[in-house]
């Protein structure tokens, strides 16, 4: 690598960093016998289902950008080093990048160069080379330019694995107002072509026996937190809404770094808000597998999400009427609502309570965290008392206590209930 192509990449790879929307499962290309193909363990940006960290190439194109958004780093008027790759350069190094066993795909995304049709284009010719001339059968995740016109959107759907648009601001009016070049209508026209397209291939393949893939691991978008005045209820509502509307796969959350410059349209952040980012994946996390609504998770009464407990264990201390509930009763659905009971833990449950009744010796073997769950249901664990007798907020307080607090706490419970003061469960 020579010293030109080098100063690129280190400008251009540190400029893809603040884009977060490019993990996967990993994909399988059938009948490619290339270089790179990975499907047997599945590729994601930072860890695979086993534990493996796996590497994607996350870079640029290009950092030039006609664009003025006040809350990205390559904005025109923000005075940074400049690069852009030829797309053969590019092609070239992710291969010699691969070779040497540092990747197994590649993520790649551009800044708007003259336009979006343009810098598709562009970044389209990259693609066309790993796949048609090199035959490389890695992953590729590609980002769509909002406002590129569908014929490229669908080549796009060709060549890449997954697809993203990012839709950034969590409201049109204050996307309008941080980045006056974007609207909606151009996020969602390819994220709406990209739904129908996977509808119709999926539809085709009932009837035909040989239908070309379109982006077959689905498409993904990115949602900046704290740039903007939304509240959580409006970054769920949000997120509710792409996971059905355009049926997303993943909506991924970004804390908001000041990156240079100041803008008044921006807010004066110490740090950026990791916390409330990480509360947001894990709210995201039950509305795609717990059975959640957006409204259950955070509403008018409650718009920000709890930053000292998870958000289910939020909504289990705001509805203690539904606890302490059965585990030998209760179905899948009810069974997800308890804190320290996952999925995988809800079906060993009802598989488990086929063959004898459950009780408290059972539930952790089952994979139940005891910690947790124990004020939720019946039977109880090591006779706790359940939330309704102590109440939520001394449940709360038993939760976030640390480990010698949470010691002391359960000798006074076990005092209790051998007290006989109607503790015992």
């Amino acid at each position: 690598m020579n010293s030109q192509t080098l100063a690129k990449l280190k400008i251009l790879a540190a400029a893809a960093k603040y884009d977060v929307s490019c993990s996967s499962s990993g994909v399988s290309r059938k009948g490619a016998g290339g270089p790179g193909n990975a499907c047997g363990w599945g590729i994601c940006h930072s860890f695979a289902a086993d534990g493996r960290c796996i590497s994607l190439l996350k870079i640029l194109l290009s950092n030039h950008c006609r664009y003025a958004c006040a809350y990205c780093v390559n904005r025109a008027d923000n005075d940074i080093p400049r690069a852009a790759f030829d797309s053969a350069e590019l092609a070239e190094l992710t291969l010699e990048f691969y070779r040497r066993n540092y990747i197994e795909g590649l993520f790649l995304s551009s800044g708007v160069v003259k336009s979006p049709d343009c810098t598709m284009e562009r970044m389209l010719r990259v693609l066309e080379l790993l796949r048609e001339k090199h035959r490389f059968s890695g992953y590729i995740h590609m980002k769509c330019i909002p406002g590129a016109s569908r014929e490229l959107v669908r080549r796009a759907g060709r060549y890449a694995d997954r697809l993203s648009v990012n839709i950034e601001i969590p409201s049109e009016a204050n996307l309008k107002r941080l980045a006056p070049d974007k609207d909606y209508s151009g996020v969602y026209a390819p994220m709406n072509f990209i739904r129908q397209e996977t509808e119709q291939r999926a539809e085709d393949r009932r009837k035909y026996a040989s239908v070309p893939d379109f982006a077959p691991a689905g498409q993904s978008t990115q949602v900046i937190i704290g740039a903007s005045d939304e509240r959580d209820k409006d970054i769920l509502r949000l997120s509710s809404l792409l996971y059905r509307g355009p049926r997303l796969k993943r909506v991924y959350y970004s804390a908001f770094v000041p990156v240079g410059g100041s803008d008044p349209r921006l807010p004066a952040l110490s740090a950026p808000p990791l916390r409330r980012e990480n509360r947001l994946y894990q709210a995201d996390w039950l509305l795609r597998f717990y059975h959640f609504e957006a409204h259950e998770i955070a509403d008018a009464e409650h718009p920000d999400l709890d930053l000292e407990v998870d958000p289910k264990i939020a909504w289990a201390l705001r509805h203690p009427e539904f606890f302490p509930l059965d585990v030998n009763r209760a179905d899948y659905p009810a069974l997800l609502r308890v804190p320290g009971i996952g999925p995988e833990s809800a079906r060993r449950i009802i598989y488990a309570r086929r063959c004898r009744r459950l009780g408290p010796e059972h539930l952790s073997r089952l994979g139940v965290l005891a910690g947790r769950a124990r004020f939720f249901i019946v039977p109880a664990l090591d006779r706790t008392p359940d939330i309704n007798r102590l109440g939520p907020g001394r449940v709360r307080a038993l939760l976030l206590a640390p480990p010698s607090a949470a010691k002391a706490s359960a000798r006074q419970l076990s005092l209790l209930r051998s007290s006989g003061n109607g503790l015992s469960a």
